[in-house]
C-alpha cells in the first residue's frame, strides 16, 4: 500500500498535477492539504477518473481544506475542530481493506504561524503553538499507542537540523524555532510515533518538501525545508517499506510550493 501525502495549494487549481503525481506514484490513498474550496464545488469528477472511488474532505473557500483520497473504503470519517475554530485543518477515517481495519489515519495541517516567532506579538504564532500543544494532548486522550495510526500532513515544522538548509540560520525563522522543535517533539512523544522518512533517510542526510515560491531558481538553490511529515504508530514501523520525495514535482508547470512525500507499506 502506498500512502501520499502533498500540499496541493488548491486541489481546483492542481487537479491535472494530482493526476500526474497519482500515477507516477502508485498511490492508493493520498491525503491533501490546503485544498482551498468549498466543499459544494470539490472537484468529484476528476478525483474519480483517477481511480480514488472513496472520498473524505472539510474545505472552505481560498483557505485551509484536507482531504482523504482512497481506493480503499473509508469508515468512521471524522472532522475535528482546534483551537476552538471550524477551519479545516484536521479530518480522520479508518482505512478497510478486505473487510479489515488497516489503520486510523489522521490528515493535518498546521497553522503556519505568520513570519515573528513571538506569540505576544504575533497571534499566528500563538495560534501555531496552541494548536501543538492541543494534539499533544488529544491523541492520548481519545487513542491508544497499540493502535495501528497513522498521520500525515503539512506540519509546518522542520524539527532536525538537516531538514532545513542552514541549521543556524534557521533558528529564529518561524518552522524551524526552539519553541517550535520542543513543541513538536513532546507531540512526537507523546504517542511515540515513528517519522517514517527518517526510518529510511539517516539524520545526516538533508531531506526537505518545500520551497519557497520566492527563490527563482529554487532548484539551483535548494533553501528547503521538510514541512511535510508521515508518521505511524509504533505496531506498524514493521510493516514500513519505504519512503519518497517526488522533489521534481516541485519544478512541473504550476506547481505547488511543496513536493509530495510517499510511504509504502507492506501490509
Amino acid at each position: 500500500m502506498r500512502l501520499t501525502s502533498w500540499n496541493i495549494n488548491s486541489v481546483r487549481l492542481r487537479a491535472p498535477l494530482l493526476a500526474e503525481i497519482a500515477e507516477y506514484t502508485k498511490s492508493d490513498i493520498i491525503c491533501l492539504q490546503e485544498t482551498k474550496t468549498p466543499d459544494e464545488f470539490f472537484p468529484h469528477d476528476e478525483i474519480e477518473a483517477m481511480g480514488f472511488k472513496h472520498r473524505a474532505f472539510t474545505g472552505m473557500k481560498s483557505y485551509n481544506g484536507v482531504a482523504i483520497l482512497s481506493k480503499y473504503p473509508l469508515e468512521d470519517v471524522r472532522i475535528e475542530h482546534r483551537c476552538e475554530n471550524a477551519d479545516c485543518r484536521h479530518i480522520a477515517a479508518r482505512v478497510i481493506k478486505d473487510g479489515k481495519e488497516v489503520f486510523d489515519l489522521h490528515n493535518l495541517y498546521i497553522p503556519a504561524g505568520g513570519y515573528e516567532p513571538d506569540p505576544v506579538a504575533n497571534d499566528k504564532f500563538k495560534h501555531k503553538l496552541d494548536f501543538v500543544d492541543e494534539l499533544t494532548e488529544w491523541f492520548p486522550a481519545n487513542h491508544k499507542k497499540s493502535e495501528k495510526m497513522v498521520v500525515v500532513g503539512d506540519l509546518n515544522i522542520a524539527p532536525r537540523e538537516n531538514d532545513v538548509w542552514d541549521h543556524k540560520k534557521m533558528l529564529k525563522v518561524v518552522s524551524h524555532t526552539p519553541v517550535e522543535v520542543e513543541k513538536f517533539t513532546a507531540f512526537q512523544n507523546a504517542m511515540d510515533w515513528v517519522d517514517s522518512a527518517r526510518e529510511f533517510y539517516p539524520d545526516d542526510q538533508k531531506l526537505y518538501t518545500w520551497w519557497s515560491y520566492r527563490a527563482k531558481d529554487w532548484a539551483a538553490a535548494d533553501k528547503g525545508r521538510r514541512l511535510d511529515h508521515i508518521w505511524v504508530t509504533q505496531p506498524l514501523k514493521k510493516h514500513l517499506k519505504g519512503h519518497s520525495v517526488l522533489k521534481d514535482a516541485r519544478g512541473w508547470d504550476r506547481p505547488s510550493d511543496h513536493a509530495p512525500l510517499t510511504t509504502e507499506f507492506d501490509l
